[in-house]
């Protein structure tokens, strides 16, 4: 029998080894931990009629996810920066891919549901199998096809919509020792950047920006921020600047302050989307916006769309409205 229980791993193990067309063709391969002896049977079924088919010419042999996996954490994912977030993601998930085919890539994307698990980091996992599955086939010839063109993935509509005013923000500060932390929560308001950037932006040669560097930014992007006029004494302070805090000390900063001023609901990465709504309250146009925030595609700014009510309720104004005009006749 192909199929064995493995004491040792305590999981079923398919075993493979028979002589076809004059060569011997050997394969074993440990199934994933959970399979009941029918799901084994019926893999061995399936596995031993694919390899006779791929030993006598019938077919050819089907490109498996966790050989995607293997050549994408070996030779893509290392010079990413959530390389190791990618690998223990991917390492979690194992089982919900282990022996299986590039076609059962779908029947994965929908059937991996495990309990207790947030959809968001599902969406990541999968994600991240998709991604190595399109990198095997373009880089190292796995397939025919691209194997992860049309792969359902769950939806996830985890967003958050907090969005302080100024005069929320400043209730918060006054319950913020003045010093550094409280200096960087200002800068995080006034110019909109991430949590962790306010710490790691330089400035640029004429003092009126704040520069990012492309391995500081989430896009791997450079960008340059204007200096608000209300935090360019900060800046100019030696005790204030450059930051020594870490963004971890900023987080509980505002957090502690939040609290202190009735806002315990607020998050210090709030404030990024509270610029977000200040500028477009103003009138600033979402593109400029997205520009401000770093956004490298215009559907990370689309998030906040619903927030420019007063600038659509302007444009749907203007149908039908009577234009003046000089100088010119009706068309008869």
């Amino acid at each position: 029998m192909p199929i064995r229980y493995d004491t040792r791993n305590k999981r079923w193990r398919f075993e493979f080894d028979q002589v076809i067309a004059g060569k011997r063709q050997r394969a074993s391969r440990l199934l994933p931990k959970g399979y009941t002896k029918a799901e084994a049977d019926k893999f061995d079924h399936e596995e031993t009629k694919r390899l006779h088919a791929v030993a006598a010419g019938v077919s050819k042999p089907e490109p498996m996810i966790e050989d995607a996996v293997l050549l994408y954490l070996k030779h893509h994912a290392p010079a990413l920066k959530s390389f190791e977030n990618i690998r223990r993601e991917l390492k979690s998930c194992f089982e919900a891919y282990a022996g299986k085919p590039f076609s059962a890539l779908s029947a994965v994307a929908l059937n991996y549901r495990p309990a207790g698990i947030g959809i968001a980091t599902i969406r990541n996992r999968l994600a991240y199998i998709r991604a190595a599955c399109r990198y095997a086939w373009k880089h190292h010839g796995l397939g025919d096809q691209n194997p992860a063109a049309s792969i359902p993935m769950p939806k996830v509509r985890n967003e958050r919509h907090v969005y302080l005013g100024r005069q929320e923000f400043l209730a918060i500060c006054r319950k913020i020792k003045p010093g550094p932390a409280r200096a960087l929560i200002r800068i995080a308001f006034y110019s909109g950047m991430r949590a962790g950037e306010p710490g790691l932006a330089t400035l640029t040669s004429d003092g009126h920006a704040f520069a990012l560097a492309p391995e500081h930014t989430k896009n791997s992007l450079p960008r340059v921020v204007p200096i608000h006029p209300r935090i360019a004494h900060i800046v100019r302070n030696p005790s204030l600047w450059p930051p020594k805090y870490t963004k971890w000390t900023i987080s509980t900063a505002f957090k502690n302050g939040a609290r202190a001023a009735g806002f315990g609901h607020a998050r210090l990465h709030d404030l990024r989307h509270s610029t977000a709504s200040e500028m477009i309250n103003a009138g600033v146009d979402l593109y400029t916006v997205g520009g401000v925030l770093g956004h490298k595609s215009a559907v990370s700014t689309r998030r906040y769309s619903h927030l420019a009510t007063k600038t659509l309720q302007d444009a749907v104004a203007l149908v039908g409205k009577n234009h003046r005009t000089t100088g010119k006749k009706k068309a008869a």
